[in-house]
């Protein structure tokens, strides 16, 4: 459903507020379990204000008066990947953080990734609103994640959440990147062996050569996606657009 040019913030606020106050009780919630550092706090409030602001944004842009129901799925995603990041920067300042709610909330994420593609598909409210914010909430919450391993494998683990926003920033200088992308299965299985991997990694139950080693092949098969992404827009680059 669309709403008129015009219309008042309030007309779109309803679930990014809901949202914002999911976040707030999984705070209180993660407090309780594993002890937020204060940086932590701030870090979760911050992202749930900058969520907010950004959907609210986007909806008034979009002219949709709601997510719909996949996006609401996508919205608790969205929450839960706030609780992993308030997780990760309380453990860069309180190393006594446990693993348990990081390792909890990444699954459930990635696990409801495919639920909100099935409720888009089901209820027939597939939007390009919904798609990038599936997106985008998958893209932040392997950066967090990567910078969880980055502790124990190396930095160079970040170049698996780095490499996405890498891409993006490539397109300002080169369109061509920004050209649509033909669906594929082997890029959508790169993408589940980041997260999958990722959290293996956050839960620690390997030693830490088999970790590292683990990361460092999931980081080699992004490259190769990525890189193969961008030969195929190469070789397309002077093509006209179908639309």
């Amino acid at each position: 459903m669309r709403i008129p040019t015009g219309r008042p913030v309030a007309a779109v606020a309803r679930e990014p507020v809901a949202g914002a106050a999911l976040q707030a009780v999984l705070l209180v919630v993660l407090h309780a379990w594993a002890g937020l550092h204060p940086a932590g706090w701030a870090a979760g409030a911050g992202y749930a204000a900058a969520l907010s602001a950004l959907l609210v944004r986007a909806l008034l842009r979009s002219g949709e008066r709601s997510l719909g129901p996949a996006g609401i799925v996508t919205l608790v995603r969205a929450e839960l990947a706030g609780g992993v990041t308030a997780l990760v920067v309380s453990a860069a300042f309180a190393p006594g953080v446990p693993r348990a709610p990081i390792v909890a909330l990444g699954a459930a994420v990635l696990l409801l990734d495919w639920a909100d593609g099935q409720v888009a598909r089901r209820t027939g409210t597939e939007t390009a609103l919904g798609a990038r914010f599936d997106m985008e909430v998958d893209a932040f919450l392997i950066l967090v994640l990567s910078a969880y391993a980055a502790a124990s494998a190396g930095p160079w683990a970040l170049a698996i959440g780095l490499m996405r926003y890498a891409w993006v920033a490539a397109g300002r200088a080169a369109p061509w990147l920004r050209a649509p992308l033909p669906p594929s299965l082997a890029r959508k299985a790169v993408a589940a062996v980041q997260g999958i991997v990722l959290v293996a990694a956050a839960a620690g139950v390997t030693p830490r050569p088999v970790t590292t080693a683990m990361v460092a092949a999931a980081l080699a098969l992004l490259a190769w996606s990525f890189g193969r992404d961008g030969v195929g827009l190469w070789r397309t680059r002077h093509r006209p657009s179908s639309g």
